[in-house]
């Protein structure tokens, strides 16, 4: 099988699980970004602000954060489910925010590409540039995505709960993943607790998530 269509079958095979599993593949419209966007010139700081806006934000770092957890849950979702290195580096992205609707991103080219850590480091920069948010915060957003997503394979019997929590482990064994929470035993199930607060409590209507450790 080529890549082409190695990673297209993948992205098939997951989509139907949710919404957050449903990448879609190929240039969009007018009204989306390059991923490039996300790295330089001010769309980046313009979607903070909006993010902001709508959810009564009055810290920075709490829009921020909220754009990250956004950002990775539609990208790691269907990577941690096909388990296989697509390629989402920004230069291979498209992505469009809606103040009503949020955040979309999509692939231009159905291809293999670096682990996700690694494809998601220049936006944890570009965020950190534009808006002071612990980098900690930013990977736990993204490993609680993860730990998300292999919660629904397994609802989707996909993966066994050990399969999934073993699958999880390796992706902390190493940076910057390895810090960002725990896998606690519960039998058939996938849960997760981070070490770091995505910050939601703080915005008006908010509240601690389920993996929050925070929670007592």
């Amino acid at each position: 099988m080529s890549e082409f269509a190695e990673v297209l079958e993948a992205l098939r095979r997951v989509r139907g699980i949710n919404p957050f599993f449903a990448l879609d593949v190929g240039r969009p419209d007018q009204t989306w970004l390059p991923g490039s966007a996300l790295l330089e010139g001010p769309a980046l700081k313009t979607t903070i602000d909006a993010i902001a806006t709508r959810y009564r934000a009055e810290e920075p770092r709490v829009a921020a954060s909220l754009f990250f957890l956004s950002y990775t849950a539609r990208l790691l979702s269907p990577l941690t489910a096909a388990n296989i290195p697509i390629d989402v580096r920004p230069e291979n992205l498209w992505w469009h925010h809606d103040p009503a609707n949020g955040l979309s991103v999509r692939i231009d080219e159905p291809r293999l590409g670096p682990p996700a850590a690694e494809a998601l480091e220049p936006v944890v920069e570009a965020i950190q540039r534009v808006t002071p948010v612990a980098r900690g915060l930013l990977w736990g957003n993204a490993m609680s995505n993860i730990a998300g997503a292999l919660k629904m394979v397994v609802r989707a019997q996909m993966l066994t709960a050990e399969e999934a929590e073993l699958r999880g482990a390796r992706l902390m064994s190493a940076p910057p993943f390895e810090q960002a929470g725990e896998f606690i035993p519960f039998p058939g199930e996938v849960t997760f607790r981070r070490r770091s607060c995505c910050l939601y409590y703080r915005v008006a209507a908010g509240g601690k998530c389920g993996d929050c450790p925070l929670v007592k």
